[in-house]
């Protein structure tokens, strides 16, 4: 496993952890054996608490939901629709959700990984259309507008170049899991004029990026800062509550490669948090961002070079 990398800040304003949440889909194996590996692996109780889910308790890292990743569990009603769960299990993926943790223990979540991966759990790679993903769930320093305004920009300059980098898998390119921003929105984050409050943060985005499907899904903490608007622009928020932490979506699961590893990609989530502290790499980063979209002739699709001539002189994506 590699070494973790710390957060550039590592503690909330009052002191606490910033704790991650770990969202983990793969194939191979069904709800039962998921989470009979995990409780072998890192303790607890196995509780039933729907037909197509678990929930294994007291483990280790706290309380684990196992379930099979659909909506159409939620609403099992008769044989035809269970069967066609059933069936649907070659590219339905079931996914286990952990309680926020502290990041020193991801390296138990990895134990478990491997432990499912030894079991016959597979990831998105073992299938041509199966797009399994991780989605990390990082908690918030605060919830001032400086505290999410330099991520939000940072990670919409340099998602093109991570994709390009991650080698992120052609079924969850082509699937809309993990959509990029609209230039609009970029263009709006790296507007000089400045002013930026929550309001207008959550105006903007809910007004350019009203999609939960981004690779990171600002959604829940804007619902937490402003329910109501959310809801009305996006209305199945409704039934999602808001949390101050960021939903980070864009990495594949990759459970049955030995090289991959959970550590890996909050690494990189890592990398994200340092570029949004690094102010004069932001700054090159916009004007190489105005350049781009002012050209006479632009090259849709190109921005990932652009940005790699800025951020490869000094950064480097594990």
């Amino acid at each position: 496993m590699p070494e973790l990398k710390s957060l550039p800040a590592p503690t909330t304003h009052a002191g606490e952890i910033r704790k991650v949440g770990v969202e983990v889909e793969l194939g191979g194996l069904d709800e039962d054996r998921v989470a009979a590996i995990l409780a072998a692996q890192l303790g607890g109780t196995i509780k039933r608490t729907a037909e197509y889910e678990r929930r294994v308790e007291g483990s280790a890292i706290g309380d684990i939901d196992v379930l099979l990743d659909t909506a159409l569990r939620d609403r099992v009603a008769g044989q035809i629709t269970r069967m066609g769960l059933d069936l649907g299990r070659a590219v339905i993926p079931v996914e286990f959700v952990t309680d926020p943790v502290a990041p020193e223990q991801i390296s138990l979540v990895d134990r478990a990984c491997r432990a499912l991966s030894l079991a016959g759990g597979t990831g998105t790679q073992s299938g041509l259309l199966l797009g399994f993903g991780l989605h990390l769930n990082v908690a918030l320093p605060g919830t001032q507008v400086d505290d999410i305004l330099p991520t939000l920009t940072a990670f919409a300059l340099i998602e093109d170049w991570m994709r390009d980098k991650m080698h992120l898998d052609a079924a969850r390119r082509v699937q809309p899991f993990v959509d990029t921003y609209p230039s609009e929105l970029v263009d709006r984050l790296c507007d000089p004029s400045g002013n930026w409050t929550i309001q207008r943060l959550v105006s903007t985005y809910l007004s350019l990026a009203p999609d939960r499907n981004h690779a990171l899904d600002a959604l829940p903490i804007l619902k937490h800062l402003n329910a109501a608007a959310v809801v009305a622009a996006v209305p199945q928020m409704s039934h999602k509550s808001g949390r101050p932490a960021w939903h980070y979506r864009l990495p594949d699961c990759r459970l049955d490669d030995p090289t991959w590893s959970v550590a890996l990609e909050w690494n990189r989530w890592c990398v994200v948090e340092e570029v949004a502290q690094n102010e004069d790499l932001v700054e090159r980063l916009k004007t190489a961002w105005h350049a781009y979209r002012s050209r006479a002739l632009p090259i849709p699709g190109r921005w990932y070079a652009v940005s790699g001539e800025v951020l490869e002189r000094e950064v480097r994506l594990p």
